[in-house]
């Protein structure tokens, strides 16, 4: 087989080594553009988990590489004064001039042909011709992906932020983050060694403070100067160096396929992942073991290239989610400048969230500790030994106070007759509030009959529902320590359905009349609602009031106000169904003039001493709907409004609307934000499955309070439980006497 390889860096150099050592009798070519000792950048990093697959693919190179890394276990972040370190990650760098000359090397002992300073022109170079398999290794500018656009569907998006890569002769000692904040704005250091003289160091601003500093204007030297000086007390005395470095822009790297014919291609060429996560080399050379062991085991080169692919792209696929996530949070780092160093920290660590606070327990258990007395003293329990998790911290919103940031979502349980409760709500609220949650949610509970969603939905819009409700209130303040909110709805155009297990929205045929901002329908099947009129809104609007007063009556400790998921309140916000041109339409702000007017009544109702919380999708998660800036200026009108807590959902405002990413704790990134930005308490949910991801949001400030739907399906016990992996028996979790023998002995 006559193997070409276009681009002899580490993806390249590597597969040529694997495929030559594999298959001694192929004819293997790598066309290189650079002298032998060319290279640009600095140094790579692998983690320890990496160094075992190259371990198993050739144990020569990996021999020779693990002889010329450099290792270290901690990373160290700078901030404010103060270091702060983590130990037990487990890094190793090498210099990329070092691990190309191994790799270089390595290929020439086996008989691989390298043509050095040789220019190619992707697939009309005179080596790609008479080729059997062209390997593409020719990196993020890659002429063979242009030349195949119209077969594997390259997408390129540029990110926000500026970087510049230098190195240093300053020698560290651990993976080093450097966060400085000058005049121009700021400035943030990713910094690690890679030989015992030698250390990478890049150097990380948004675009706009990249202008104001005048960096779009500086020669590449006059950068290097500028941020010398910036970091003058950091380096000590040592000097930064260039290697033909200036300021980019990350460009994330995804195709469609990564072969057509006999080409196939890898490394940068077919992804990239963003820096903050150190994986291009390691994806690049993953890339050359997958795509040997294909061409091993297949009987066609098409065969293989097909094979080779559909074993990769899946991690990769991961991988590459993470790292946006991660080029996101360095993009947007000024979001949370203003935070205790200690949750700077960690929410830079867990930024991704393959790392977590558990991760971190397990990795180096006294930062952790440090991290938790930490977070105790800021919940005033600095004298408590041990300190408690996180999620055991209390949390006070108004006079209320809340044992623990853990929250039993509300979730319809279309089980009430004529909207009344029965023993079915107090068994099911009971046994989430007998497990421990801080706080337990009712269902959406709607204000009045036609603003159900189906006929057996709670409401509150009588005497007899309050006295219905106390009963469960009753319980719940005289068997368990949690506190009871209550979630008021009106389902608007969604109203009207059969019970979900009946028929996924699906209307009823005999149903009542619908109320909406603009006669716009849910979903086939149902019914357009009727444009509200003036006195349409302010009927609703006292059955609001008139609601929250009987949840006074009935003794909850909280009222939400659902203004999410699409319902009546939703449907105004959202101008995917408000297109109405009145008062009422049009602008965002106009959009929420009656959602305003349904919180203010509700708060004027709600005793001062006692919170008031709003539910609302932060994005509908479809073009033209609502996005993230939107929902950072509603939750600034509703704190204005005196909303005290913001509980941030997203999405359901039409069966059409789907997350762009789905998996664990896939809303918090929108809490996060709206917290930071506008400055008001949050609640998070969104698939938090565990324990371990209550205290990662918690103590990374990416919420206040953490509520979990599915969680307390399967165990509403979800708290208790909590609490005892955790060998956790202090202040914040309460064990009812009968339940005392489960309870940690620790």
């Amino acid at each position: 087989m006559k193997i070409a390889v276009l681009g002899g860096g580490p993806a390249g150099l590597y597969f040529s080594v694997l495929m030559k050592k594999a298959r001694p009798d192929c004819d293997v070519v790598v066309v290189e553009r650079n002298r032998r000792k060319d290279t640009f950048g600095w140094g790579v990093v692998f983690s320890d988990g990496t160094l075992g697959n190259f371990r198993r693919a050739d144990p020569e190179t990996y021999a020779a590489i693990t002889d010329a890394f450099i290792h270290w276990d901690d990373i160290d972040t700078c901030i404010k004064g103060q270091v702060i370190r983590s130990g037990g990650h487990g890094f190793c760098g090498i210099a990329r001039v070092r691990l190309l000359e191994i790799l270089q090397d390595r290929a020439l002992a086996l008989g691989v042909t390298i043509a050095f300073e040789t220019e190619h022109d992707g697939l009309a170079s005179p080596h790609a011709a008479g080729a059997d398999l062209v390997v593409a290794a020719d990196g993020i500018n890659s002429k063979v992906r242009a030349q195949l656009a119209e077969v594997i569907e390259p997408t390129i998006v540029e990110g926000k932020a500026k970087y510049i890569w230098l190195g240093t002769t300053k020698h560290l000692t651990a993976f080093t983050f450097y966060v400085r904040e000058n005049e121009h704005g700021l400035f943030m250091v990713h910094a690690y060694p890679f030989d015992r003289d030698t250390s990478t160091f890049i150097v990380e601003t948004d675009a706009e403070t990249w202008r104001r500093a005048g960096l779009d204007a500086m020669t590449p030297d006059d950068s290097v100067a500028y941020c010398e000086r910036l970091f003058a007390e950091e380096l000590a005395g040592h000097r930064l160096m260039s290697n033909k470095s200036s300021w980019l822009s990350f460009r994330e790297v995804k195709c469609g396929r990564w072969w057509s014919g006999n080409v196939v291609l890898i490394g940068d060429a077919a992804h990239t992942a963003h820096f903050s996560i150190g994986s291009g080399t390691k994806l690049a050379m993953e890339d050359s073991i997958s795509l040997c062991e294909a061409l091993l085991c297949e009987s066609s080169v098409p065969a293989a290239l097909a094979a080779y692919h559909e074993a990769r792209w899946l991690d990769v696929a991961k991988l590459q989610r993470a790292a946006r996530v991660s080029q996101t949070w360095f993009e947007e780092v000024r979001r949370y400048k203003d935070l205790p160093p200690q949750q700077f920290v960690l929410s830079m660590m867990t930024r991704s969230k393959r790392v977590t606070y558990e991760n971190l327990r397990v990795r180096d258990r006294e930062y952790v500790g440090g991290l938790d007395r930490w977070f105790a003293g800021t919940s005033g329990l600095e004298s408590h030994d041990p300190p408690p998790p996180p999620m055991f911290t209390p949390l006070r919103l108004r006079a209320l106070t809340l044992q623990n940031r853990v929250v039993v979502s509300p979730m319809c349980q279309y089980s009430a007759e004529d909207g009344l409760p029965n023993e079915w709500h107090l068994v099911h609220l009971g046994g989430c509030a007998v497990g421990g949650a801080g706080l337990v949610m009712t269902e959406m509970t709607n204000v009045a009959p036609e603003g159900r969603i189906t006929r057996g939905c709670a409401g509150l819009w009588s005497e007899a529902h309050a006295s219905a409700w106390r009963r469960v209130v009753e319980f719940v303040h005289t068997h368990s320590t949690a506190k009871i909110g209550v979630q008021l709805g009106h389902a608007g155009r969604k109203g009207s359905a059969v019970h979900p297990w009946e028929g996924a929205d699906t209307g009823l045929e005999d149903g009542w009349e619908l109320l909406g901002p603009s006669p716009v329908p849910y979903a086939p099947g149902f019914a357009a609602p009727r444009p509200m009129t003036a006195e349409d809104m302010a009927a609703v609007i006292e059955q609001f009031r008139r609601a929250a007063e009987l949840a006074e009556q009935a003794g909850f400790d909280l009222v939400e106000v659902h203004m999410a998921h699409g319902y009546l309140l939703a449907s105004f916000i959202s101008p995917l169904t408000n297109v109405r041109t009145d008062e009422y339409g049009g602008s965002l702000a106009d959009r929420m003039r009656f959602p305003l007017q349904v919180l203010s009544a509700v708060r004027a109702a709600v005793p001062a001493h006692k919170p008031v919380s709003v539910r609302i999708s932060a994005t509908d998660w479809i073009p033209d709907g609502l996005d993230e800036e939107d929902a950072v200026e509603i939750a600034r009108l509703l704190k204005a409004h005196g909303c005290d807590l913001v509980d941030v959902s997203a999405g359901q405002t039409t069966p059409q609307s789907r997350p762009e990413i789905y998996g664990r704790m896939f809303q918090t990134h929108l809490s996060d934000r709206i917290r930071h930005e506008a400055g008001v308490t949050t609640m998070a949910v969104g698939a938090i499955q565990d324990w371990d991801q209550v205290n990662t949001i918690i103590a990374s400030g990416r919420a206040d309070l953490c509520a979990l739907a599915r969680p307390h399906l399967f165990d509403p016990h979800f708290t208790l439980r909590a609490a005892a992996e955790q060998n956790y028996r202090g202040p914040g979790v309460t064990w009812p006497p009968q339940y005392l023998a489960a309870r940690s002995r620790g």
